[in-house]
């Protein structure tokens, strides 16, 4: 009995610290969980430098640029040479319109389609392709391919007037939507409501077929896989069908001919 106690006082006296304080922690056991190790600052990886995360970004941004068809170079191309003759149709409202809201429409066309133009060169630019150059003069508008060009729907050294896309060796009057050289000069040569009913017809048909481009755009096989393709195409396609219906209340509202 005396030894049981004896035995049962030291073991009370182990559990606890010396000096009679509170009870040191009972030793580890064979399934306690080990404390995990403090990583020493030189065991971490090393942080990446500015420059290093830059370098990345440049290689994922040409790998993303790699990803892009010939059908998406035609579009951007074609496309470019669309919205010039868009431009070139909305430059004759001013001196024959008789609406201000149809003025207002052909200038907002115009600015629109100056934008797009130049995010399709820079697209074409980016991937090293060749860039059509847009030329706005007082004598109409020039879009001329870059010499060697001969795909991508441009001419070798061909300067494009978009005013004329059915000249030999041309083959932009074939893209959907184009007008004919006849029927700007029928376009050009009225005036007043004549005129503003001519135009927005003629513009309606313009902005379908570029809707139709797009169309044709997303049914290529592999094309639009470029992020900034996708996009482009599908803000061209909203806001042709969304300006088509504006233009078709408008013309819906036009008397039926001009005033004596």
């Amino acid at each position: 009995m005396l030894a049981a106690l004896v035995l049962a006082s030291g073991c009370a006296s182990a559990e606890r610290a010396p000096g009679g304080g509170a009870p040191a922690p009972a030793p580890a056991g064979p399934e306690a969980p080990a404390a995990a190790p403090v990583a020493d600052r030189g065991d971490r990886a090393p942080a990446l430098t500015a420059a290093e995360i830059e370098a990345i970004y440049r290689s994922r941004l040409e790998a993303a640029r790699a990803r892009y068809t010939e059908a998406d170079v035609r579009f951007m191309t074609d496309m470019i040479h669309h919205h010039a003759q868009a431009i070139e149709i909305s430059r004759l409202v001013p001196d024959r319109s008789a609406s201000a809201s149809i003025r207002t429409l052909a200038a907002r066309i115009i600015n629109a389609q100056q934008d797009e133009i130049t995010t399709m060169q820079r697209w074409l630019a980016d991937r090293n392709r060749p860039v059509p150059e847009l030329h706005i003069t007082d004598d109409g508008v020039m879009v001329h391919a870059p010499a060697g060009d001969a795909g991508a729907g441009g001419a070798a050294g061909h300067a494009g007037h978009a005013r004329h896309p059915d000249q030999p060796g041309h083959d932009h009057a074939d893209m959907p939507g184009m007008l004919t050289p006849e029927q700007i000069q029928e376009l050009a040569a009225a005036e007043g409501v004549a005129f503003d009913r001519r135009f927005l017809e003629l513009m309606i048909e313009h902005h379908q077929g570029a809707v139709t481009m797009v169309l044709d755009l997303f049914a290529s096989d592999g094309a639009a896989q470029d992020a900034e393709v996708f996009r482009f195409a599908s803000d061209v396609q909203v806001d042709q069908v969304t300006e088509v219906a504006r233009m078709e209340r408008m013309l819906a509202t036009l008397p039926q001919r001009n005033s004596p």
